[in-house]
């Protein structure tokens, strides 16, 4: 199938409340544009570099998601580029943000659901904290919270992180209204991830097919 009847088939099977990220690492800028064309209006990237080179020529209304580990020497081009950075984990990245910024900053908080050590993320236990603190930054605004569940091989096993990753936004979003976007899922635990409570999936594979 095309990348536009992927995305066609993946919008009639999820809620209207639930968008669509497509992750274009790797992906070629025709591939990204088809994508843009038939109606995705968020892309993500992992790598500054590899969106400066690709996003420029992107046309249409998109918004454009950081959704790699962002090391504190890409800041200020990263805000060149994106919308949002969905992958804030630390006082000290969410300080260089606000030290570079011109304007105010979409953010999301990255939690290690998994508590995994080769992750990047802030435990669960800890968000609350770090929130409290990057929240009295002036030129950021955290939106949202974003996760990456263990990979294991029965998709199934993956939904008590899900689940408990909604626990913990539904908690927050009590004490910090504006926290309203949940991003969690991918190509192959979106569907598990949007039962569970999220709003926001990031889709690679199942909207441009497998990378070369």
């Amino acid at each position: 199938m095309s990348i536009k009847d992927n995305i066609y088939k993946i919008k009639k099977e999820i809620p209207s409340n639930v968008d669509i990220l497509a992750a274009t690492k790797t992906r070629s800028i025709a591939e990204i544009q088809e994508a843009v064309d038939s109606g995705i209006y968020i892309i993500g990237e992992n790598y500054v570099q590899e969106a400066e080179k690709k996003y420029p020529s992107i046309k249409g209304e998109v918004k454009k998601h950081y959704i790699g580990h962002l090391q504190t020497n890409k800041v200020k081009k990263a805000l060149e580029i994106f919308d949002v950075i969905e992958t804030v984990d630390s006082l000290n990245l969410a300080k260089e943000i606000d030290k570079k910024a011109d304007k105010e900053v979409i953010i999301y908080i990255e939690v290690n659901i998994g508590r995994e050590p080769n992750k990047t993320g802030v435990f669960p236990e800890e968000a609350d904290k770090l929130i409290d603190e990057i929240s009295k930054l002036r030129n950021v605004q955290i939106t949202g919270l974003m996760t990456m569940a263990p990979f294991l091989k029965d998709i199934e096993k993956i939904r008590p992180y899900f689940k408990e990753m909604k626990n913990l936004s539904d908690k927050l979003n009590k004490k910090y209204p504006k926290i309203r976007t949940l991003s969690m899922g991918m190509s192959d635990s979106y569907k598990i991830a949007i039962e569970e409570g999220a709003n926001l999936i990031r889709l690679g594979t199942v909207i441009f097919g497998a990378r070369n």
